[in-house]
């Protein structure tokens, strides 16, 4: 049985926690958070604590923590005996390098508490300061998903960037268009099936080849009709977007 303690308490550490803790061949035998009230939901289901000394002896630690934190708190598990592993996309295996045994396992995925996720079909990226390291991770990653794949730091840097594109960004678009929906007391939903099909598309064909709108169709009119229709705080990221996309596809406003 491979043994994992989970230092965080967050979106991504209760998702991990639920993964490996469902997973045949894995236990979470502890669970860490600086703040002790932020682990009432894992105190029904392992052992818990608010304190690095009392961390528990295990195969792997992994850090589901703020990027901000990651080499502080490395600082403080240089005793420990496992494989200490970061999970974020933007910070460098080096944060860890005062330790013995580390590595990175990033699940690219967006995670929220309230939604679950089949953890089998989301990819981890893994990273290791050593070929025997980055074996034993593998072998942990396969226990929770199917698909492994072996990143380094500045591949994953860049993955990490084009995650913020394609998921953070399009979400707060998403949240323009629906401020727009509910100003004018149309409802959101009826956006839900033009977004799936958006998504759809690129399974089968290239993002570039999949747009369409006023801007690649250089439709000025509309352009401008949309611009008066948006608040002052809005035009700019419809025109900054309407160029980048005329511009990419050899058109002029």
């Amino acid at each position: 049985m491979i043994e994992v303690v989970i230092l965080g308490a967050g979106n991504v550490a209760f998702h991990l926690f639920r993964a490996f803790s469902e997973a045949e061949n894995t236990r979470v035998i502890q669970v860490y958070n600086h703040l002790e009230e932020n682990l009432n939901y894992f105190k029904d289901y392992t052992n818990t604590t608010n304190r690095i000394s009392d961390l528990k002896s295990a195969d792997f630690y992994l850090l589901a923590l703020k990027d901000d934190v990651i080499a502080d708190v490395a600082h403080n598990l240089k005793d420990l005996p496992g494989i200490v592993l970061h999970t974020s996309g933007a910070v460098s295996l080096n944060a860890l390098e005062n330790l013995s045994n580390f590595g990175v396992f990033y699940p690219l995925q967006t995670f929220s508490k309230n939604k679950l996720v089949d953890f089998g079909e989301i990819p981890v990226c893994i990273e290791a300061n050593s070929a025997e390291n980055l074996e034993k991770i593998k072998k942990l990653t396969l226990e929770i998903t199917k698909d492994v794949r072996e990143v380094n730091s500045e591949q994953r840097k860049a993955l990490h960037l084009a995650a913020v594109f394609v998921n953070n960004f399009s979400n707060h678009l998403y949240t323009l268009g629906a401020e727009i929906c509910e100003k004018n007391q149309v409802d959101f939903s009826i956006l839900r099936p033009l977004i799936k099909e958006t998504a759809s598309k690129i399974e089968s064909l290239a993002p570039k080849d999949a747009q369409t709108g006023p801007a690649i169709r250089n439709d000025q009119k509309t352009i401008e009709a949309h611009l008066r229709l948006l608040p002052k705080k809005n035009k700019d990221i419809y025109s900054i977007l309407t160029q980048s996309i005329q511009d990419f596809h050899g058109k002029k406003l």
